[in-house]
This record gives C-alpha cells, sequence and structure tokens, in this order.
C-alpha cells in the first residue's frame, strides 16, 4: 500500500521537473529568436540564437559538474521543439512586440525556472553553498550572454540599470540552498518565486547594482 504512493509520488516529481524544463527552455528559445530578429538574422541565424539562448546555460552548469556530453544534447525532442520555437518565431514575428511585457514575463520565467534547477543539480552533485548559487546563477543567464555575444553586444549582466537580473538568480539559487534540506519540490517553488519577485520588484522600485563614478 505504501508503495503506491511513494511511486506516483516519484513519478508527479519527476513529471513537475520535465515540465519545468521544457517551459524554462521553450521560453528561452523564444527570446533569443526574437534577439535575432531584432538584429536582422537570417532564418538560420535565428534557429542559432534560439538554440544557444535556450540551452546555453543548462549545458554549461552541466560541464561545470561532469555531465558529458550535456543533457539537453542528448534530448532530440526537446531539441526538435527548440528549433519548432524558433520557427515559428520567424514566421509570427510581425505580430509579436520584441518589448512587450508578455516577453519580459517569459524571459524572467526562464531565468526564474533555470536557476532553480541549476541550484537543484549543484546540490545533487555535493557543492556547497556558493557552488549552488554559481551553478544557479550559470544556468539562468549563461544562455543569455551566449546570445548578447553572438549579437556583438556586452552581455546585459555586466550592465543592467533599471531591474536585476544575476543577481535575482543567485538569490534564488541561495534559497534553493538553505531551504532544500526541508524538500527539493518546496526548494524549488522558492527559488522560482524569489528569482522571478527580485526581478519583476526591482524594475518596479528602478533599482541598480553600484557601479564607479567617473
Amino acid at each position: 500500500m505504501t508503495a503506491r504512493p511513494a511511486a506516483r509520488y516519484a513519478r508527479f516529481r519527476m513529471d513537475l521537473l520535465d515540465a519545468l524544463v521544457w517551459t524554462g527552455t521553450l521560453t528561452f528559445a523564444a527570446t533569443g529568436a526574437l534577439v535575432a530578429i531584432r538584429a536582422n538574422f537570417d532564418l538560420i541565424g535565428v534557429l542559432v540564437l534560439a538554440a544557444v539562448t535556450a540551452i546555453g546555460g543548462g549545458s554549461i552548469r552541466d560541464v561545470i559538474v561532469g555531465i558529458l556530453p550535456p543533457s539537453s544534447f542528448t534530448n532530440e525532442p526537446m531539441l526538435w521543439a527548440v528549433a519548432g520555437t524558433g520557427l515559428l518565431v520567424f514566421l509570427t514575428h510581425r505580430k509579436m512586440n520584441p518589448e512587450s511585457r508578455l516577453l519580459y514575463f517569459l524571459d524572467t520565467l526562464g531565468l526564474a525556472i533555470f536557476t532553480a534547477l541549476g541550484a537543484q543539480t549543484g546540490v545533487n552533485f555535493g557543492m556547497g553553498m556558493w557552488g549552488t548559487v554559481f551553478a544557479g546563477a550559470v544556468s539562468g543567464v549563461g544562455g543569455g550572454v551566449m546570445r548578447d555575444v553572438l549579437t556583438d553586444k556586452v552581455p546585459g549582466v555586466f550592465y543592467r540599470a533599471g531591474d536585476f537580473y544575476a543577481s535575482a538568480g543567485a538569490l534564488g539559487a541561495l534559497s534553493f540552498y538553505f531551504i532544500q534540506p526541508l524538500g527539493t519540490n518546496a526548494a524549488l517553488t522558492a527559488a522560482i518565486l524569489i528569482t522571478f519577485g527580485v526581478r519583476v520588484g526591482s524594475r518596479y522600485l528602478r533599482l541598480e547594482l553600484p557601479s564607479p563614478r567617473s
């Protein structure tokens, strides 16, 4: 009798993790494709930037913890879905506003999800507090950094004013580390909510980190 509830819980947990991975990946794929369109890339450029943004951060995280090849490269359905998302954005981009609140929401959601999943990976591989924070933050912002470099921009995480991005991811990953003794689901939920809330709240309050004065 006890085995069935345990099996159901394990299945639910895997389904939840899969849903988070897919949601975060396809969200970042869409934002990467839109940045490529804004930079006047052709179809191949759109697909490449969608893929880099979608799987870049998770791939860096996997390399750090020793997962080779990175899990995204062995997930064929997800790679097809990323390509399909990039193609869909390419065909329908005239109906989308790259600066819209919806896309800001999706980008923030992707950051929050990948931060939480990255922090979980860090904990699963025995990392301490700072290792977990690094794994979570890199997972959340890595794809965006690679996207910015490929579009000849200084990565936004180095100079953002008006909202927190990498800082929000670091705080979310830190919350995962301290809450994970209470359960993985609780830690994932807290990390997602804190990352999302810090970024949106900092934008609302127009907060920014200190920078050198000339």
